[in-house]
């Protein structure tokens, strides 16, 4: 059976913390799931990480389909979330309640995610009435780059903290699930946790949210660009990953590599025939 949104709810009035990461593909969905990580996002910071893109504004709703039904396929018992990616839910409800629709319907996700507060409310809102489960986002939206002006942190100010503070009320009498809180001051994550119903998933938010979300590239070391401030590096799968092919490349080289034991033989009597013709 797989975790559901009401698990999540009580994940949180039990006061257990809630883990969830970042996935894009099978082969990395299957051990996040076997592992028993409850959440997991198809989160379009693959744009960044798996693409090569600047940043998430690229990413389309067919390249973000494509990724989640490899990370469905790869789950038994993780609530696998889609994230919907730029102007997939801005233009109207209609959009909004159709483009989400295909992450459950298409790509068997289970819930979707949608950046912004007060702003999206209203489709948040159509969209649970539908029957499909949203999970928020607020504090820095990775999709507003361009607005914000780069990635640093929200809700510094009096004013800004009162509109995250708002954005987090509006998403939870909308009927969403859970909010991220993203690159916001601990102090007022910590706040928003105890004043919303809802579970938060804090990603640079501090401890004091009900969940932690990180991007699965960042925990592994994998991405090399740059490493998040928020980020703690569990391994460092670039180096080993490197080390590996350095062998490789050499043992090929060194004609070391392949050897009899990694292939398969004929019968020298076939052998024989073949060459005599």
């Amino acid at each position: 059976m797989r975790i559901t949104i009401n698990d999540i709810r009580e994940l949180k009035e039990k006061g257990e913390i809630i883990t969830m990461v970042t996935a894009y593909d099978y082969s990395t969905a299957k051990i996040v799931d076997q592992v028993g990580i409850p959440l997991i996002l198809v989160g379009d910071s693959l744009g960044m990480v798996v693409l090569g893109y600047e940043s998430t504004i690229p990413v389309t709703l067919d390249i973000m389909l494509h990724h989640t039904k490899a990370v469905v396929r790869g789950t038994k018992q993780a609530l696998v979330v889609g994230d919907m990616p730029f102007m997939t839910y801005h233009t109207s409800t209609e959009d909004a309640m159709r483009n989400a629709a295909r992450f459950i319907q298409e790509a068997g996700a289970q819930a979707v995610k949608l950046e912004g507060g007060v702003t999206v409310a209203d489709k948040v809102k159509r969209i649970v009435e539908c029957g499909i489960p949203v999970m928020g986002h607020i504090g820095l939206t990775p999709q507003s780059i361009n607005q914000i002006g780069g990635h640093k942190a929200q809700g510094k100010t009096p004013e800004a903290a009162v509109k995250i503070l708002d954005d987090a009320r509006a998403l939870e009498q909308a009927g969403a699930f859970a909010v991220v809180l993203e690159t916001v001051p601990a102090q007022l994550a910590s706040l928003i946790t105890e004043k919303i119903s809802i579970p938060t998933i804090g990603i640079g938010a501090g401890p004091g949210c009900s969940g932690q979300v990180q991007v699965i590239n960042d925990l592994l070391g994998s991405y090399t660009d740059f490493v998040p401030r928020h980020a703690k590096q569990y391994a460092k799968l670039a180096d080993i990953i490197s080390g590996a092919l350095t062998e490789y490349y050499k043992e090929v080289r060194a004609s070391t590599f392949p050897t009899k034991k990694h292939g398969s033989s004929i019968d020298e009597s076939v052998l024989a025939e073949l060459k005599a013709k």
